[in-house]
């Protein structure tokens, strides 16, 4: 069963007892829109109790604001009582839930004139009790009712007024435009966890520069954001920036992220020099050009300082701190030895790492040598070649005599590059190796790496 035919049902069922039940939201504006909704709700003047026992398959996901959610085939409608709010005191929930008889009653509640909207399901016909049909045509986002009281309410809809106009090419309407504004500050009463969804969404619906635009137009790019506020007019060197300023490069960035983007790719591609600004140093400073000396490494505090704060998973966190960490190795990879090109290549996800300079250096001078280079190297390269099986483990080297220690690591490490390069390709070779090449553990170190430039 597709989701509208599970609300459908849901409808019939509802009337079919005596109930009303309406299709209401998101959906009704995607179906005007003519886009496929997401999801499906539907709206009726069922209590919670009466739509569960109509539903047996049926969880109550917010039974105490009258929200239940119907689950069938793997697909989930919910179903929501016609209600009346009285008071949000903490920014998010209701002070009080009153169920309402009508339907006209219960949109005042929601957030913006286009979601609030409902529609039949059997014949299509749309009622409109907040003139939202005229802002769809209009392309504006405005506030049901008084725009303070209603971004009061839930402080959430001062970022989700942002990411409509963004993701469907409105503009904000003035008043409510002006309340944003004056609300601005009150944004990070909002969870970690909210606030991160919505951004994530804003960077994942295909509309992520103007989204960001908006957040600094409003005023609440500051707030929710300042590390990335913080770009504007940094310039950069214009030999390898001709296009501009740092806030001006990361906005050429997030332009061109796809809707549907990897949530990882998009929160590295818009904190991938975040670094910069604390780093910079003019050409007056530094005798010949504009330098960021160690902003990548600046960059990866910022950024776990900042996905910690935004309550990232340690999984995403961890990726997203790596896509800032390597983004400047791709300028060195024609030069790099084929152990240490190998081990770049196979980065868990390494598709990102891959997007994310393809954007970088799409946003800037437009030189894709480097990505030409390693999207070769990964279509002419063997899967088995660039992660093959060990040649060596640590019970090797204990029976080979040598002692557990630190650099038992090293020797292992010494081993796969030989066996990366080519240099070994058996067992018995790797042995030799070590008897011959590395001799005892105490006698034994890696030569240091050279460390990556960070300049750009």
């Amino acid at each position: 069963m597709e989701p509208r035919g599970l609300a459908n049902s849901i409808c019939d069922t509802l009337r079919s007892s005596g109930h009303d039940a309406l299709l209401v939201g998101g959906c009704v504006r995607d179906i005007l829109l003519k886009r496929a909704p997401a999801d499906y709700d539907v709206a009726t003047d069922a209590t919670p109790d009466q739509v569960m026992k109509l539903f047996p398959d049926s969880v109550a996901v917010g039974a105490q604001f009258g929200v239940i959610a119907v689950y069938r085939g793997g697909i989930k409608v919910e179903v929501a009582t016609f209600r009346a709010d009285v008071g949000y005191s903490d920014g998010r929930h209701p002070d009080a839930v009153v169920f309402a008889r009508s339907p006209k009653e219960d949109v005042q509640r929601r957030d913006f004139t286009i979601n609030g909207l409902l529609m039949r399901h059997d014949t299509g016909e749309v009622l409109d009790y907040v003139e939202g049909q005229a802002d769809l045509g209009a392309g504006l986002i405005r506030a049901i009712g008084e725009p303070d009281r209603r971004l009061r309410e839930d402080k959430l809809r001062l970022l989700r007024a942002v990411r409509f106009a963004a993701r469907f090419g409105f503009k904000i309407e003035p008043e409510t435009f002006d309340a944003i504004r004056r609300h601005a500050h009150e944004i990070n009463q909002v969870s970690a966890e909210r606030l991160r969804d919505e951004l994530t969404k804003l960077l994942t619906e295909g509309a992520a520069r103007r989204g960001f635009e908006l957040l600094d137009e409003t005023g609440l790019l500051g707030e929710v954001l300042p590390e990335i506020a913080a770009m504007k007019s940094v310039q950069q060197p214009p030999q390898f920036h001709p296009e501009g300023d740092v806030w001006i490069h990361t906005r050429l960035m997030i332009e061109q992220l796809p809707a549907g983007a990897a949530p990882t790719l998009a929160w590295g591609v818009l904190l991938h020099d975040v670094g910069k600004p604390a780093t910079f140093k003019s050409a007056e400073e530094t005798g010949d050009r504009i330098r960021f000396d160690g902003h990548v490494d600046v960059g990866v505090r910022m950024t776990q300082v900042i996905a910690r704060r935004l309550r990232f998973s340690n999984e995403d966190l961890e990726q997203i701190v790596a896509l800032v960490a390597n983004h400047m190795r791709f300028k060195d990879v024609e030069q790099m030895r084929a152990s240490t090109l190998k081990r770049f290549i196979r980065l868990p996800r390494f598709e990102e790492h891959l997007e994310l300079h393809r954007l970088d250096c799409m946003s800037s001078h437009k030189r894709l040598e480097s990505y030409g280079f390693v999207t070769r190297v990964l279509a002419e390269t063997p899967a088995e070649e660039i992660r093959p099986p060990r040649l060596l483990t640590g019970d090797d080297l204990l029976e080979m005599g040598h002692k557990p220690g630190p650099l038992f690591r090293e020797i292992l490490h010494a081993v796969e590059d030989a066996q990366l390069e080519g240099r070994l390709k058996t067992t018995e070779e790797a042995r030799e190796f070590v008897r011959r090449d590395l001799g005892s553990t105490k006698q034994f170190a890696r030569p240091k790496r050279a460390k990556v430039k960070q300049n750009r």
